[in-house]
């Protein structure tokens, strides 16, 4: 089945869980960006808190909402996220990752990680479109990272929205909850990424590491920022790209995000 119109891609900075229960700059956005998507057939989720040896597609058909997170409120560990999955989906996906070069293998039990249902309760309050996800390998970076977004892109054409979760800034050691006050550093890292998405500059944004200013403070390891350079591997210049404002929250945890159509 294939679409007249491409289905979105969206990168999503998913924050600290409690971002599940706590107002955000972000939250109005995704709201309203969410009543946009009702042509999507199926959401797939690419989130760092799902790696494995390989790349894994879930193919459960009830995904449970996974709690993968300690020390938070009570009240974050009884949310639910009652997507149906997608699993005759999934195993096309496999399908294709595999033709591309991509050894993927079924996981028949995986359910969603928070770095999928925590931005998806705020894009999709009714969890009215099926939701799937796909793992990130324990070995990629910004190259591979890459390059599986660009064997993803072909679905974007059968009305499958790719939702590529993670983190605009990530240092967790310097973590300040309820720190309304944003860091120079991750506003500075984050004006940067901001133009080389608008520009599609995807050769800048690669080598984000040796470019990117305060990248190895914004990101002490790769694996949250990756899901961005999975988004700008299935998207082309002649995607329209929005930016989500969405500040920084406890101090550096930059909250921006983006969408293209």
């Amino acid at each position: 089945m294939t679409s007249t119109t491409k289905a979105p891609v969206i990168f999503v900075s998913h924050g600290a869980p409690t971002f599940a229960i706590e107002p955000s700059k972000l939250t109005p956005q995704l709201n309203a960006l969410g009543k946009t998507l009702s042509t999507v057939r199926a959401i797939l989720v690419v989130s760092p808190h799902w790696q494995s040896q390989g790349v894994k597609v879930g193919t459960t058909s009830t995904p449970e909402t996974i709690h993968d997170f300690g020390g938070f409120p009570a009240t974050l560990y009884k949310l639910q996220y009652p997507a149906t999955g997608a699993p005759e989906i999934a195993k096309e996906v496999i399908e294709l990752l595999t033709l591309a070069g991509w050894p993927t293998r079924q996981d028949e039990s995986r359910g969603l990680d928070h770095g999928a249902w925590v931005p998806l309760m705020h894009l999709l309050p009714h969890a009215d479109i099926p939701v799937f996800q796909v793992s990130m390998p324990h070995d990629l970076d910004a190259k591979t990272a890459f390059a599986l977004g660009q064997a993803l892109e072909p679905l974007r054409g059968q009305g499958i929205m790719i939702l590529a979760s993670g983190s605009m800034t990530h240092n967790l050691y310097e973590f300040r909850y309820g720190d309304a006050r944003p860091d120079s550093y991750a506003t500075e890292f984050t004006d940067w990424v901001r133009g080389t998405v608008i520009n599609h500059d995807t050769v800048k944004l690669r080598d984000y590491r040796s470019l990117a200013p305060h990248a190895q403070r914004a990101h002490p390891t790769d694996e949250h920022f990756l899901p961005l350079l999975i988004a700008m591997g299935a998207t082309s210049k002649q995607d329209q790209v929005t930016v989500l404002d969405g500040g920084v929250d406890h101090g550096v945890l930059s909250m921006e995000s983006y969408a293209w159509k």
